[in-house]
């Protein structure tokens, strides 16, 4: 598989492959020597899983950006992958198009979830919703000791914002869709950030998708 990837990239000119490692362990010290701006990871492998290789190459490394590529389809692997710090899961199997096309994507910033992946997520949401049967409560601390709450729900333009960043659409790509300019979708994507208690794209998306705010747009 590696060899595979090795050539495709290899024969792709915005692609330069510095590195292959063949285990976790292995992967967390290459992406240190190396500072890679991109690591494919497994998520099985010997010595170190893929969870935690990526939790240790972006504490090395924190420039660099994770995809997680592989056969394994669990909605708790994608948001252990995700949690972890990954910016893309995709799977091995995909056409070589989908995968260059998510690897540049997450290069460029943006995130990458192959729709299957998307669907896992969007059948979690629903089954989280029919079990709880109510908004999930967020406790927080206040002058008096914990708090209950009921997480603020995303507007229509927050939802449509990270809808379009689930598609993979850079900021620019939304604001043209959207009818309004680039800060106006930054603004948008902070208050989704603020409401959702993230700090990223990927987290965003993926934590929306599990609260059901996100239409299965990709199923």
């Amino acid at each position: 598989m590696r060899q595979g990837l090795t050539a495709m990239l290899t024969a792709t000119p915005d692609f330069e492959v510095i590195g292959q490692a063949s285990d976790g362990v292995e992967a967390v010290e290459l992406a240190a020597e190396l500072r890679p701006d991109l690591v494919l990871m497994d998520l099985r492998m010997p010595r170190l899983d893929g969870v935690a290789a990526t939790e240790a190459v972006l504490r090395d490394v924190p420039t660099a950006r994770v995809v997680v590529l592989t056969t394994y389809e669990s909605d708790d692997a994608i948001l252990g992958a995700v949690e972890a710090g990954a910016s893309g899961y995709l799977l091995k199997a995909a056409p070589e198009e989908e995968l260059l096309a998510g690897l540049r994507s997450v290069v460029a910033g943006q995130v990458a979830l192959a729709p299957s992946m998307a669907a896992l997520l969007v059948g979690r949401a629903r089954r989280t919703a029919a079990q709880v049967g109510a908004p999930a409560s967020v406790t927080g601390v206040g002058a008096d000791g914990p708090v209950g709450s009921t997480p603020t729900p995303l507007s229509p333009r927050e939802t449509q914002v990270l809808v379009l960043v689930a598609e993979g659409c850079s900021n620019r790509e939304i604001g043209l869709r959207l009818f309004v300019g680039e800060a106006t979708v930054k603004t948008h994507l902070q208050h989704a950030f603020e409401k959702l208690g993230v700090g990223d794209r990927t987290r965003a998306v993926t934590l929306a998708m599990e609260r059901g705010w996100l239409p299965a747009t990709r199923a």
